[in-house]
């Protein structure tokens, strides 16, 4: 008998039908399994004939074929497991022949029996719903990530018996397990209020929130870099349903997602070490997993000690910065991984740290100095639109009670000047000014005389590249934002050119 059970599988984020078609016929006791399978799939036929033999169903004792459909695709993942052990019963007429229709079904088979989690179901839950299918059978520790898919009933499973009974109707599924849907950002223990001083530096972190512009700090060890960029997320803006569904989706296909909290609730912090690979940093690897900066895709990747990071890996960052998205080819296919993110950098002045400093002295000689801010290249330093210098904070001020604005205040400015660019950017598309494209610029970033005459000042005497040009122009939009104004004055483009820290010192 020929039995068909509809699963899939993802290709970078997207997900895409695949038939589990099993017959059963005269012959040999063999299990072969065709459609381009990779080894995982492969080996499916260990785990499913112990777990259908451990529950006491056991194994028929003909010639079994599994063919995945469509054959042209590779196939990988364990989650074939469960759809192949109920399509064997489905055609050992274990199972009613129509027990499985309108669903879609994915999970990984232990050898006794129990269905464990796989990667990917959140968009499989939303491609199911897209196929008109009503239902989705899966592991009961995804079940919460597949019922964040509206409109299509979730049935969780957490053992193979247990699927076989309610799909037969002996026993109906269990409640779905609890999980979080609150989108408030919880609390991290930790407040803008936090830093003292640095007001140049604060200003600058809340300039890059209003406005989704990549930052690089500058300063000596201990002036409070770290501890600037770490406080980013507890000023920029909550997520939106839609972006904490992108989001979402990114970090079910690379495993991060956890029961208790299927759709993510705030913007994720990356903060990988210098020494990431290429690779690790923007997706690919044997099965082309998404890197770090999709996982940070709507949040902010945090890169520490910019200077320390190998080239190439830096240098892999030009693409998913200019636009928004990752490409990974690959000799099979391609894939497409959403990484729109905030860069947030901080390095040291020198080798030693403390070239500048009004208390140490520094050791390292030009030439050194040099050569330290040469690895980071002209092409990436255009693409961040803030360089700011942190300067040492007296040990002396540290002392007493903080003084300084808390996250709240700050964090409902950052509100409000979304809104107006929400309100600007909308009908194109674009969520901030960061966004913007050079075709953009004339219509949303208008200038008047005085802060055309001091852009074009700036471009003279600092020699700015034209990204470096456009970006100047999307940072005083952002400025001008903040403070409400209709147009870019003067002083907004006063104030942005100054963020042209290493511009300003003859470049890297």
């Amino acid at each position: 008998m020929l039995a068909t059970v509809a699963s899939g599988a993802v290709l970078g984020i997207e997900a895409y039908r695949v038939d589990v078609e099993v017959d059963l016929g005269r012959g040999m006791m063999v299990f072969s399994t065709v459609g381009l399978p990779a080894g995982a799939v492969c080996e499916a036929r260990t785990r499913v004939k112990s777990a259908l033999d451990n529950c006491g169903y056991g194994f028929p004792q003909r010639r079994v074929t599994v063919n995945l459909a469509p054959a042209h695709i590779k196939k990988q993942g364990s989650g074939f497991d469960l759809p192949i052990a109920l399509g064997i019963l489905v055609a050992d007429r274990k199972l009613p022949s129509d027990a499985l229709d309108d669903a879609l079904v994915i999970g990984e088979l232990s050898l006794d029996g129990r269905v464990r989690p796989v990667r990917g179901v959140l968009p499989l839950a939303a491609r199911a719903r897209a196929m008109g299918l009503r239902r989705v059978v899966v592991p009961y520790d995804n079940a919460p990530e597949a019922a964040v898919v509206e409109g299509i009933d979730v049935c969780p499973v957490d053992h193979l018996a247990q699927a076989v009974e309610a799909l037969s109707g002996a026993r109906p599924l269990p409640d779905l397990p609890p999980s979080s849907a609150d989108a408030t950002p919880p609390d991290i223990g930790i407040d803008l209020r936090d830093v003292r001083g640095q007001g140049v530096a604060r200003r600058a972190l809340e300039v890059a929130a209003a406005g989704g512009h990549n930052l690089l700090f500058i300063g000596p060890p201990g002036a409070g870099k770290t501890m600037l960029a770490r406080r980013l997320p507890t000023i920029v803006p909550p997520m939106t349903f839609d972006e904490r569904l992108e989001s979402s989706i990114v970090a079910s296909v690379a495993g991060l997602l956890r029961p208790e909290e299927p759709l993510i609730r705030y913007r994720p912090f990356r903060a990988p070490h210098h020494s990431v690979s290429d690779v690790a940093l923007t997706g690919g690897g044997p099965h082309a997993r998404p890197g770090e900066v999709s996982l940070a895709h709507n949040g902010v990747l945090f890169l520490d000690e910019l200077p320390e990071f190998r080239r190439n890996a830096l240098e892999s960052l030009r693409q998913p910065l200019e636009d928004g998205v990752v490409v990974v080819a690959r000799a099979s296919a391609t894939y497409a991984y959403p990484s729109r993110f905030m860069l947030v950098a901080s390095m040291n002045p020198c080798p030693c740290g403390y070239h500048g400093h009004p208390r140490q002295a520094c050791v390292c000689h030009p030439t050194a100095i040099r050569a330290y801010r040469n690895r980071i290249s002209g092409p990436l330093l255009d693409r961040i639109d803030l360089q700011v210098s942190v300067d040492p904070v007296d040990p002396r001020s540290l002392r007493g009670a903080p003084t300084g604005e808390d996250s709240a205040a700050v964090r409902d400015r950052v509100q409000r000047a979304r809104r107006r660019q929400t309100e600007r950017l909308g009908a194109i598309g674009l969520a901030c000014n960061a966004q913007l494209r050079p075709a953009h610029l004339a219509a949303f970033c208008a200038l008047d005389e005085a802060a055309g005459s001091l852009l074009g000042a700036a471009i003279d005497r600092l020699g700015l590249s034209a990204r470096a040009h456009d970006r100047v122009l999307k940072v005083a939009r952002t400025i001008a934002d903040l403070e409400g104004a209709p147009s870019i004055g003067a002083t907004h483009m006063a104030e942005a050119i100054q963020y042209r820290q290493l511009d300003r010192e003859g470049g890297a």
